[in-house]
């Protein structure tokens, strides 16, 4: 038996939240070759390594060169002339302490091969590509290749005849608590789910908890089918017992097994190409065709293309040309093909960082196969980063200056490079994004000139789990500034850069040292943050200063970019999102269900006792008007502040809760215990027993309302032991008494604890809603409620106690120390309450990504998203003025789902008299008609011309939707005669309204029968679930069953057939997809095809094919 690999939780914290442990397992039995050591090997290795698999060989022949210094980060100008591969191996052994590193600079060969289970080329040739490629397909080998020409990427992977994926998506198994199961064929299962999780039919489902019908708990994954939204049918359940209540039902992921192509076959099928700008197709498959055609000239020439050379480009859309006459694409974009000619030498730190994201993702998920693999070709390019006008530099204007920028000056020019330099960039975080930034900074020159600055700030500290992403740090910079050992990282990677680093949050409380005048300094800002309000606070300096702004974000596999153009696109904004919607506080205190409700709970327990209590006696110290503001909260929030005030004042021998020991820290956890996990339950089962039904007559407890049961403490549980160490220890904390570990010291004080004894009261009220909760507060408060409130202040105010002053010190929730407790405590007390309400515990990795809100997170996306925000640095430096050039990109790469979009344009004005938009436009308006002597407007008519404005009142608006309605009733009750409807016009001035019946719809006439826009002719395209019918059958059907002949079809506005012989034994929807040149969505049901027939005539409308898909 295989021994079980130990994952590094501390050091790999955010990205087992993406993978998970077997995932990661799996990675860790895996060896992989990166070949190449140029800017786009060097960024795949570093991220694979990162990873975490068993061991990364890099292979390289060659030798240093200036060019490489534009994009490779470990390769300095001291290693000029050495070989890239052995100059690179120290800094990628120090990534990673937990994978071996090795360099190999002899050539690759099949025997070396076989050693590894992931083979990724770069800097390679098409023959090399095809050779290897095919050894590997033949041996199991996992194969990638990787290539970036200029602003072009290009990515290929071929992982064998049959390649099994456990995980399509990674995405967390839908599941719901069980309403109800019919006994029939099928039985119907009705679900509540506050989730909103979607079971999808073909899907697989567990039942488990179910009582009644047991049957279900006992089979094994069952197949499911006619999904609605909260319910679905399964097989025969007619001979089980009848269901009662309970249970949940959870989906079961399913493997899928996937075939690829050799690079040989796959050259052939444009099927194979991933589309990731709609807007590209064209020349993505013209792409395909032009790095082939560029293998073609790099081995003839033995170089490649020179940079704005013609000669060199023609040749280059020859080659391109005759490889179309295989391809036989309808048109190649033979601008693109030239543009792709002229910047071939480029070598960008942006598009390695891109494309080397995305190529390491692909390592990863042939290690661990998890996540659907790229099947099989992806391109990309980012031309729109060129000039928008056509510079007139010349071909030598372009060519290598002996500079650690050549391979940038190849794409963009000198001129550009020096633009870069003079930047002055302000950075805010230094965290995983940050540092993939700050590195692409410091390879494109940005800031590195005399006149150039690079500003970064960030608060934090480094931390072990920050070593996994972010990865200009190592174990010995642990405990120091990120910003500072950032900057020093940066300068190691360029040393001309200057950047200035800083420690301070951005906020309106640093506006002392982030001042209007460094704003108005700034060429532009750089957000890499990880929270909303300090995102939403830049970008409103930036509007407010006129200086663009660069976002990005990560979300494991999910990433986001947006760039914020002055006056042309829309800003970052406020968030609006309501996707972190919180937990009802009555589900918290009286009705979890789930895991997360548990957690939340015991997060509460956390930050009420050993924060807020602790924090409030310290206020009570050291502010003298702190009664009186909690007695103006309400009598009930202030009979629980002031409650807690004074047991923590009243030492435990006195009846209060404050501890003299370290036995008194031991003897309130233990009772802490009691009350939470027997009293409390105990009392709402006395309110709410097992059996209690609603006015309705339906049991209580039900669907969502799990019936809890008490738990009663057990030394010998592990789950006991661990919270009343946990929480002695942090209690201790508080009062400054020093805890232990030792479980058997605890044990033995626990002896001598005597707990109370508790007896549920008849008296309490148990509040089954949230605004229940919210009335009871509103409501005064009963006599003794009262008295104990005034009983409490004269306490708090007498002179004996002021002179007993001992502060307390509150404990700040902090996740990542395995030595505070504080995850300890969190587990210990969710799964207790778990316990209580039978729901599935969850483990310690589990629970510190729920309670500590951890975001997962992922070296692959982390890097691709930083390239595509320098891309659009590009064009921000360059000053592009029209919005088609710039994209923003949203990133899914558990199926390499990447969709990019122009920006927002940005909206003249806004209904906001804080904006001075109003205020410029009345003025300006004002002083020119002064010029004319043409009499001005006040505000208010300027608003409503300027804005075009549409007077609205709400007489009118009422008596149009009455009108609207009283033909409602006529549709409903389904009129059929023209006469019974009415179209209608009011003008109330005058009270003025004018009834008429509506107008008739316009026959015409196609053949011999006459038709209105209401009518279509349906056809289904796959008639009893058969095949899709071709083109040849569609015409033939519209012959048979309605007469008429199609001559011409089109889609849209796309001509899709008029009279090809050859496009009639294809399917109809491949026609649309071929020759409308767009890609059927999975959701769209139905075509709307317009057909001409010789039937027709000079009829200008004719009805609509309708083809339903499925």
């Amino acid at each position: 038996m295989s021994e079980i690999v130990q994952i590094d939780e501390g050091f790999y914290s955010r990205q087992l939240y993406v993978l998970g442990h077997e995932a990661m397992r799996r990675m860790a039995t895996a060896n992989v070759l990166v070949a190449g050591m140029r800017g786009l090997g060097v960024e795949i290795a570093k991220n694979v390594i990162l990873s975490g698999v068993k061991s990364v060989t890099v292979q390289d022949e060659g030798q240093v060169v200036w060019a490489d210094l534009s994009s490779q980060f470990f390769l300095k100008e001291s290693h000029l002339g050495q070989n890239r591969a052995t100059c690179s191996l120290q800094q990628l052994s120090a990534l990673n302490q937990g994978v071996h590193v090795s360099a190999i600079t002899e050539p690759l060969d099949e025997e070396l091969l076989l050693q590894f289970q992931v083979v990724v080329l770069t800097d390679s040739s098409l023959s090399e590509q095809k050779c290897f490629n095919e050894f590997c397909h033949l041996n199991g080998i996992k194969f990638i290749v990787a290539d970036t020409k200029g602003l072009c990427g290009q990515l290929f992977c071929d992982f064998g005849k049959e390649f099994e994926v456990l995980d399509q998506d990674g995405e967390k198994p839908a599941t719901a608590m069980i309403q109800s199961v019919s006994q029939a064929n099928p039985g119907v299962v009705l679900f509540t789910d506050d989730r909103h999780s979607r079971f999808s039919d073909g899907s697989k489902v567990f039942f488990s908890e179910v009582q009644g019908m047991t049957e279900l708990n006992s089979i094994g994954p069952v197949d499911i089918k006619d999904c609605g939204i909260y319910s679905f049918s399964i097989g025969d359940t007619s001979a089980f017992s009848q269901y009662e209540q309970g249970g949940v039902v959870t989906e079961v992921k399913q493997p899928c097994t996937l075939t690829f192509k050799t690079l040989n076959e796959a050259l052939l099928d444009h099927k194979l190409l991933k589309m990731n700008d709609y807007g590209k197709k064209q020349r993505h498959e013209t792409l395909h065709l032009a790095f082939q055609a560029l293998h073609g000239f790099v081995e003839k020439e033995q170089r490649l293309p020179g940079p704005r050379s013609q000669s060199d480009a023609d040749a280059l859309l020859a080659i391109v040309g005759t490889l179309n006459t295989v391809a036989q694409l309808e048109q190649l974009d033979e601008a693109a093909v030239r543009t792709f000619s002229y910047t071939a030498r480029g070598d960008l730190a942006p598009i390695n960082a891109f494309i080397g994201g995305l190529a390491a993702q692909e390592v990863i998920k042939a290690c661990s196969r998890k996540y659907t693999p790229l099947h099989q070709w992806l391109y990309f390019d980012a031309l729109e980063c060129l000039p928008e006008e056509e510079d007139q530099l010349t071909e030598a204007s372009f060519s290598a200056k002996g500079t650690r920028y050549d391979g940038q000056i190849a794409v963009f020019g000198p001129a550009f490079q020096e633009k870069l330099e003079r930047q002055k960039y302000f950075l805010v975080g230094a965290g995983a994004i940050g540092c993939e930034l700050l590195k692409n900074f410091a390879l494109m020159g940005l800031g590195a000139g005399e006149k150039g600055r690079i500003t970064v700030t960030d608060m934090d500290f480094i931390a072990r789990s920050n070593l996994n992403r972010q990865f200009l740090f190592r174990s010995e910079d642990i405990g120091k500034p990120k910003s500072e050992v950032a900057a020093r990282a940066v300068r190691e990677i360029n040393p001309r850069m200057n950047i200035t680093a800083h420690q301070d949050r951005l906020d309106p409380g640093s506006e002392g040292v982030f001042d209007d005048d460094f704003f108005m300094g700034l060429d532009g800002a750089a957000a890499a943050l990880d929270n909303m309000e300090a995102r939403v606070y830049l970008d409103g300096r930036c509007v407010q200063h006129q200086k663009p702004l660069l976002e990005g974000g990560t979300s494991g596999l999910q990433g986001h970019t947006l760039v914020v153009v002055p006056h042309l696109t829309e800003s970052y904004g406020r968030d609006t999102s309501s996707s972190n919607e919180g937990i009802p506080l009555c589900t918290l205190k009286h009705f979890p269900h789930r895991i997360e409700h548990t957690l939340q709970w015991a997060r509460d327990q956390f930050e009420g006792l050993f924060k807020q209590t602790p924090e409030n006696v310290n206020l009570f110290w050291s502010d003298n008007g702190f009664v009186e503001r909690t007695l103006g909260l309400g009598d009930a929030e202030a009979l629980e502040v002031l409650g807690g005030l004074w047991s923590s004042l009243e030492d435990m021998e006195a009846g209060g809760q404050r501890p003299r020991s370290w036995e008194d820290c031991v003897r309130w956890a233990r009772c802490q215990w009691e009350t939470l996990y027997n009293n409390d339950i105990r009392q709402l089962l006395h309110c709410l027993p097992s059996e209690a039904v609603t006015a309705a007559g339906l049991p209580f407890w039900y669907g969502s309302k799990r019936c809890p049961h008490s738990l009663t403490f057990d030394p010998n549980r592990t789950t006991h032991m661990e919270y009343v160490v946990a929480a002695a220890n942090l209690y201790g904390k508080l009062f400054g008494i020093s805890g232990t570990r030792d479980r058997a010291a605890v044990r033995e004080t626990l002896e001598r604890v005597h707990v109370p004894p508790f007896t549920p009261k008849s008296s309490v009220k148990i509040h089954l809603t949230d605004k229940e909760m919210e009335e009871e507060k509103q409501e005064d408060r009963d006599d003794a409620e009262k008295a104990q409130l005034e009983e409490l202040k004269g306490k708090l105010a007498s002179p004996s106690l002021k002179s007993s002053f001992m502060q307390m010190y509150p404990v700040d929730f902090e996740k990542d120390d395995d030595s505070n407790f504080h995850m300890d405590y969190i587990v210990a007390a969710s799964n207790l309450r778990a316990e209580n309400y039978k729901i599935p515990a969850a483990d310690r990795h589990k629970s510190k990504g729920i309670a500590g809100s951890i975001i997962p997170a992922i070296a692959t996306t982390t890097a691709a998203v930083a390239g595509l925000m320098c891309l659009e640095l590009y064009k921000l430096v360059q000053g592009h003025q029209e919005i088609s050039s710039y994209r923003t990109a949203y990133m899914y790469l558990p199926v390499t789902h990447i969709v990019f979009a122009q920006p927002t344009q940005a909206k003249t004005f806004e209904d906001d008299d804080s904006n001075f938009h109003m205020d410029y436009i009345v003025a300006a308006s004002n002083l020119r008609a002064e010029n004319y002597k043409i009499p001005a407007a006040d505000r208010h008519k300027s608003k409503g011309i300027a804005g075009s404005i549409i007077p609205a009142i709400a007489t009118t608006t009422a008596a149009v939707a009455g009108l609207m309605c009283l033909e409602l009733y006529k549709l409903v009750k389904g009129h059929q005669e023209i006469s019974s409807y009415r179209t209608a016009y009011m003008y109330l001035p005058v009270t003025h309204i004018v009834f008429a019946q509506p107008t008739q719809a316009k026959t015409f006439e196609v053949g011999v029968k006459k038709y209105t826009l209401w009518d279509n002719f349906p056809v289904v395209g796959k008639p009893n679930g058969q095949q899709e019918m071709t083109l040849r059958e569609l015409i033939r059907y519209i012959s048979d069953e309605y007469s008429l002949s199609v001559f011409q079809i089109c889609y849209g506005p796309a001509i899709i057939y008029q009279g090809q012989e050859e496009r009639l034994q294809l399917s109809v929807s491949e026609v649309v997809r071929t020759f409308a040149k767009i890609e059927i969505p999975p959701h769209k049901k139905m075509l709307a095809l317009d057909a001409s027939f010789t039937e027709d005539k000079e009829c200008e409308t004719v009805p609509p094919i309708r083809y339903m898909l499925r």
